[in-house]
């Protein structure tokens, strides 16, 4: 397999070097990631000014910009061939429920999936075991090769930060959601301007069983198959109806 990775992190964060190692045993790795952390760029490309990148391997390139930037130049310009996969990951931290909506990682993902790439994203709930969510991701594109995910669908995981053996298994899960975000932090930077900080996310709303929330809660890998279709298409009669009153 030729597998295209990128993440959020930048291009030198410990998951995606351990998924590259990883992967590295079943597929040539190329690598195309953020020259910097990035994390909450969502779906944004650069417009305004020129992508500069550097060539650090030759399999290796970190981009002055986004990280759906970094998927778009990749497929579009710097690879001369089409990768089989594109997985984002590993990311520092959790990708569940609304964190989707923000996360560049997924948001690389969805990247590929546009361009016509079967696609993941990956994430550690955590901060320690890299190794347990390279070991799942393997498994999963193993899985892949031998049956391609049904309906071509994009897949968001997210791994507990456990010890492997610690895992409980496997489940396929919708996005939880959580409540609003809490309050915007105000303070004084050393020149005595005012400046905020975005504050911490809000507590879990809807958490219950058959969530992203559950299923790491109780130390199972979750998987969300995701559609980019934003269409409230159970909603399109009761929307025009209103318009017609």
């Amino acid at each position: 397999m030729r597998i295209l990775i990128s993440n959020d992190d930048g291009v030198w964060a410990e998951g995606i070097n351990v998924l590259a190692e990883v992967l590295s045993d079943i597929g040539d790795i190329y690598i195309v990631a953020p020259d910097r952390n990035r994390s909450g760029a969502s779906n944004s490309l650069t417009l305004d000014t020129p992508l500069r990148l550097h060539t650090h391997q030759e399999k290796r390139v970190s981009v002055q910009g986004t990280p759906t930037d970094c998927v778009h130049l990749a497929l579009n310009a710097l690879l001369d061939f089409k990768p089989d996969l594109v997985i984002a990951g590993i990311n520092h931290g959790a990708n569940l429920g609304d964190d989707v909506l923000y996360s560049g990682t997924v948001a690389a993902a969805t990247e590929g999936h546009f361009l016509d790439v079967p696609s993941m994203a990956i994430s550690l709930v955590g901060k320690t075991h890299f190794d347990t969510a390279a070991r799942v991701a393997k498994e999963v594109i193993e899985r892949m090769m031998n049956s391609p995910v049904p309906d071509q669908r994009l897949l968001n995981i997210n791994v507990p930060d456990c010890e492997y053996d610690a895992l409980k298994g496997w489940q396929i899960t919708r996005l939880g959601a959580r409540h609003r975000a809490e309050a915007m932090i105000q303070d004084t930077d050393p020149r005595g301007h005012e400046i905020y900080w975005l504050g911490p996310p809000g507590p879990c709303q809807d958490a219950g069983p058959g969530t992203d929330f559950y299923a790491v809660e109780h130390q199972y890998v979750s998987i969300t198959p995701l559609q980019v279709d934003l269409t409230a298409h159970n909603s399109m009669q009761a929307v025009e109806q209103w318009l017609q009153k």
